[in-house]
């Protein structure tokens, strides 16, 4: 486990920059966007293991319009934001951090595009899954939280 010194050195490529903490109360917030997060990636059919396998195969346009539908409103929506100096709930400014690309990105995506291919899921309906029934997909949470973790833990030894 590491030293709070150590902790206290560990600068994010892109920090959290809020200031106000939220309370447990305001954070439930969440937890109802994240419901209905869910209840849309079942009504959409995103969490299907048949739909991913689909799209893989270059066999249904359906994964790929929902992709392209879900990368066009984030665009606007951050065109929407800087335009307009659009605030959070907290009336704090929204502040978008640069980044650098690293070649890892890419082995990182190929990496997660397997996975994605060979389980069906991706880590933002796993839940969505598990919720609707389908327990095997906890063997694909454990896998991704143990993979996250020996990233952690190997991140300092990978090559940038």
């Amino acid at each position: 486990m590491k030293s709070t010194l150590e902790q206290e050195e560990f600068v994010c490529e892109a920090p959290n920059t809020m200031k106000k903490s939220e309370t447990g109360l305001a954070n439930l917030k969440y937890l109802v966007v994240g419901i209905l997060f869910g209840i849309v990636f079942v009504k959409a059919e995103i969490i299907s293991w048949f739909r991913i396998q689909e799209m893989f195969r270059l066999q249904s346009f359906h994964m790929y319009g929902v992709i392209g539908s879900a990368v066009v409103v984030g665009m606007v929506s951050v065109f929407l934001i800087k335009k307009f100096n659009i605030k959070t709930l907290a009336g704090e400014q929204v502040v978008f951090h640069p980044k650098k690309f690293q070649k890892g990105q890419i082995y990182g995506g190929l990496l997660f595009g397997i996975g994605w291919a060979i389980t069906g899921a991706c880590p933002g309906p796993l839940f969505a899954q598990i919720g609707s029934g389908f327990v095997a997909v906890i063997i694909t949470l454990l896998s991704a939280i143990a993979g996250t973790w020996t990233y952690g833990y190997l991140k300092d030894k990978l090559p940038n």
